[in-house]
């Protein structure tokens, strides 16, 4: 029959290499941080990540989308994903931890790239992507699969 109608709802991805598990979830809200993330890396196969994701220690990565396409209005979005992201070094230096930050937008200004940029370079960020851009959206699920 027609399925047009039909929606896939995912919540995360798993898998396994070289004897490493990992979840990436969406929209979780870090006990740590006790805010919503957009994306977060565990060690930890799914079946855990009911308990993994209440430990600190077993973060890999956190990572904020911001998926507004208007360009008039990029320059908000970065601001408030990197408000986000400094939260979330903040509570993880807290207990003396430092998993990696990643930022992926779909509209990216000229000084927004260059501030993402500077965060790049002082690794305040680990890795980030133009949603509008394949190869780095290619480039940022090869680093993710490979932590």
């Amino acid at each position: 029959e027609e399925d047009a109608d039909i929606e896939l709802h995912v919540c995360g991805l798993a898998w396994e290499q070289s004897g490493k598990h990992r979840t990436l979830m969406y929209n979780v809200t870090v006990p740590l941080v006790r805010n919503n993330i957009d994306l977060i890396l565990l060690n930890s196969t799914p079946e855990e990540f009911s308990n993994a994701y209440k430990d600190p220690h077993r973060y890999i990565a956190l990572g904020e989308l911001k998926g507004g396409i208007d360009p008039a209005g990029a320059d908000e979005h970065w601001k408030t994903a990197k408000t986000a992201l400094a939260r979330i070094r903040s509570a993880f230096e807290a207990e003396a931890l430092n998993p990696m930050t990643f930022f992926v937008g779909a509209a990216v200004a000229k000084k927004m790239a260059d501030e993402i940029w500077d965060d790049l370079q002082t690794q305040r960020l680990s890795n980030s992507a133009n949603l509008t851009s394949p190869d780095q959206v290619a480039s940022l699920c090869n680093w993710i699969t490979q932590l």
